[in-house]
């Protein structure tokens, strides 16, 4: 067994707002985890459930660029994802769009913002905002909250051997 140490991943809708905020720290800088969440080998390791594998399509990770990807099991299809990076401040702000390719009109907006904690750990906070609660509550149902986890302790494990 590895060394990782677990942290809560917290992820709250308020009933009255189509919004998502996703909270997790991480026993890393906020410049390792800021790679992470960048640089194409990197984020194929960690990204998504245990079950599903990755394979980026496309990764322009500047502000104007964009990026799609695919879900995987056992060699088969199983989710496209596709967005635009509206905004890459480094080692403190990513801002993008996320769109399931399953439901097109269900684009998102996200905004994630690294924040360094002592000890050399940092956090990483989510804000996703969609345009209606019924769309909100479509992606709370998916099973997000599974992938979203499950990939945080992916990437947990992945940050200490970058």
């Amino acid at each position: 067994m590895s060394n990782v140490t677990a942290h809560e991943t917290t992820i709250e809708a308020p009933a009255d707002l189509p919004t998502i905020t996703i909270v997790r720290e991480f026993d890393a800088s906020v410049e390792k985890l800021f790679r992470a969440w960048t640089e194409l080998e990197l984020v194929v390791q960690w990204i998504g459930p245990r079950s599903i594998q990755t394979r980026i399509d496309h990764w322009d990770v500047r502000t104007g660029g964009s990026w799609r990807y695919v879900g995987l099991r056992d060699g088969e299809e199983v989710a496209r994802f596709f967005g635009s990076f509206h905004e890459i401040r480094p080692n403190q702000r990513l801002v993008q769009t996320f769109t399931y390719e399953g439901f097109p009109d269900g684009v998102s907006l996200e905004m994630l913002t690294f924040e360094a904690l002592p000890g050399g750990r940092s956090r990483a906070s989510i804000v996703s905002v969609v345009d209606s609660l019924a769309g909100r509550d479509a992606i709370l149902a998916s099973g997000m909250d599974v992938g979203v986890r499950e990939g945080y302790e992916k990437l947990d494990k992945l940050l200490t051997t970058t």
